[in-house]
């Protein structure tokens, strides 16, 4: 998303990333990719719970709960017009662009 923040923007599109993690480990890590976006704290999991992306995962053969990276696209209503569910960071951004232009 870094890498079109500015044309994002310039589409009154704002881009806000949401995770469970503490402000003060998502500071490191946008510190680390520079991101240029906001980062939110869910660390509950109730907004994540709210939107259907906390869920059973499975890795190395063991289960546990975690977030099913998503996307959304909201509309300045509040209501989602596109949802991309188990969508990779690297088809985000064309992902969203397919539906932009």
């Amino acid at each position: 998303m870094r890498d079109v923040l500015e044309e994002l923007t310039s589409k009154n599109i704002e881009v806000i990333g949401i995770s469970p993690d503490v402000p003060e480990t998502q500071k490191k890590f946008d510190d680390r990719h520079n991101l240029g976006f906001s980062l939110l704290s869910d660390p509950e999991h109730k907004v994540a719970e709210a939107f259907g992306v906390w869920g059973e995962k499975k890795m190395y053969g063991k289960t546990f709960m975690g977030i099913i990276r998503s996307s959304f696209l909201i509309n300045e209503n509040g209501n989602i017009e596109n949802a991309w569910y188990k969508i990779s960071p690297k088809n985000t951004v064309t992902e969203l662009m397919k539906v932009l232009d």
